[in-house]
């Protein structure tokens, strides 16, 4: 049986169309709901009640929900473009803007003090060894692969006997003592080659100046991308406040957003734009790092 060369190229050249093909319609998928929240965020509260009354009437409705035998339009681009929810929600609504700093006070903090807790937890993982370290760091590995909402009830119990409950002392403690970023910051930490820090201390460099001036500039893609992950994971946070936090002004937007009154179809269109711009910010200006952290794990490119 010959096997023809020439034939060769033109699979090859198949196969990456249709591959391309598959990644495209995939992306169009995931991005779709963006840009329906986006573009139905300007329409007027009649036109979405027009078109997605229903849905809600059924989810929001009392007893059961129902089965909806009208036609449901989803559109994409409005009869009239209405800003009336975004007047809304920054004027004359001031506890939507109260919640969205609410995000940015629970969330900032978590993710800065967790990244410094993180930075010396895994230098001094990466570069002391012992049978102590071991079980310290598996026990990390063991906290890590947790659900958080298998932890959540613990946490609860722990925050009640410090008396911490229904203040941000309660979100805050666990998301700084996250396991997360201790894990991944250690596997980076451990690729730095041994040479450069033996070289650093025939230098006379010490433990703090070998921390600072080598291993943290060596694992800046990986940092960098860890500050996204965690950005966008205590971001969307619900269960926490929800169980830790009972008043409700104390509350983060992405509360609100799991509560579409029936009535606030629009406003929440529009609060759910307001609150995806952070995230899409982060990701836009740290996609780099966040790429190069995760496919290089801190690692030196030759």
């Amino acid at each position: 049986m010959r096997y023809d060369r020439k034939n060769r190229p033109k699979k090859k050249y198949r196969k990456k169309k249709l591959l391309s093909l598959i990644l495209i319609t995939v992306a169009i998928l995931y991005v779709i709901p963006i840009i329906f929240t986006i573009c139905n965020s300007f329409m007027a509260e009649s036109e979405i009640a027009a078109n997605y009354g229903k849905i809600f009437e059924s989810v929001t409705g009392k007893g059961s929900s129902r089965y909806i035998s009208e036609t449901v339009h989803l559109k994409f681009i409005p009869d009239m473009v209405s800003f009336k929810q975004y007047f809304t929600v920054l004027f004359n609504s001031p506890d939507y803007l109260l919640k969205f700093w609410n995000s940015v006070i629970l969330v900032i903090p978590i993710v800065i003090f967790q990244m410094v807790i993180a930075l010396l937890a895994s230098y001094g993982f990466a570069r002391y060894r012992g049978r102590l370290r071991q079980i310290i760091f598996f026990a990390y590995i063991i906290l890590m692969l947790m659900p958080y909402q298998v932890t959540l009830v613990p946490n609860f119990f722990v925050s009640e006997w410090l008396g911490i409950i229904d203040s941000n002392w309660a979100i805050w403690l666990p998301g700084i003592f996250s396991p997360f970023a201790v894990f991944l910051l250690t596997k980076c930490m451990r690729r730095i080659p041994v040479g450069i820090i033996e070289a650093a201390k025939i230098d006379g460099a010490g433990e703090f100046k070998i921390f600072t001036q080598i291993c943290i500039p060596l694992c800046k893609s990986a940092i960098a991308s860890v500050c996204i992950l965690l950005f966008i994971d205590y971001w969307n946070m619900v269960e926490q406040p929800l169980i830790l936090l009972s008043d409700s002004d104390m509350h983060p937007l992405s509360v609100f957003l799991s509560k579409i009154n029936q009535g606030e179809i629009g406003i929440a269109f529009a609060v759910a734009t307001i609150y995806m711009i952070p995230t899409l910010l982060v990701f836009q200006y740290g996609e780099e790092y966040l790429v190069e952290g995760i496919t290089y794990q801190g690692g030196m490119k030759g």
